[in-house]
């Protein structure tokens, strides 16, 4: 099943609001503009395995029609054969490094991917299905990676999730920087 926009359909396929609710609540937190916002990253990291490659086909489109620079870490191809990490890792990498912007991690879940990709330090990755947290995450918790399930999230929507994504800024609050300061303290800590 898919999911759908927020607050059309819950989890267990239950209305929670009204399409009215929903339009209102989306021009909110929508931007109107298909093009890449003065602010938001310009270059963006994109991967995929096999269960998210026809979803990285579509946002790959989207995200270059908007005029962002696209880096495809793959894969390539759909090959049932592939595995998650030897593309969400690299991507994880570069975002890390500075070399892009954010990126955005596919598989068939998207929880493979997101695990993945905070194994890399510096990386602050969450596995989103809905509005709000694809823009809170990045504004109290500066979120650089979005994670995505390609079975569990219709393309139009990702790509919604994703535009709310790449349009969050980090607030810069002194408390989200604190304990973004104390997640990151972790990665640098022996296991105890």
């Amino acid at each position: 099943m898919f999911w759908g926009p927020p607050g059309i359909v819950d989890g267990a396929g239950g209305s929670r609001t009204s399409a009215i609710e929903h339009q209102s609540y989306r021009k909110r937190i929508m931007p109107p503009s298909s093009t890449v916002p003065a602010e938001a990253p310009k270059r963006i990291g994109v991967a995929a395995d096999h269960g998210g490659f026809e979803s990285k086909k579509y946002l790959v489109g989207m995200l270059r029609e908007a005029h962002y620079d696209v880096v495809d870490f793959g894969d390539s191809q759909p090959n049932p054969e592939d595995d998650y990490p030897d593309f969400v890792v690299p991507l994880a990498r570069a975002v890390a490094r500075g070399e892009v912007g954010r990126g955005v991690a596919i598989c068939g879940s998207g929880v493979g991917a997101c695990i993945a990709a905070n194994k890399v330090p510096g990386v602050r990755a969450c596995l989103i299905h809905e509005s709000f947290s694809a823009r809170q995450g990045v504004e109290d918790d500066d979120m650089n990676v979005v994670c995505l399930g390609g079975r569990v999230v219709a393309n139009t929507f990702a790509w919604e999730l994703v535009k709310v994504f790449l349009d969050a800024q980090f607030s810069g609050l002194e408390r989200h920087q604190r304990r973004v300061a104390k997640v990151a303290s972790l990665e640098h800590r022996d296991s105890d």
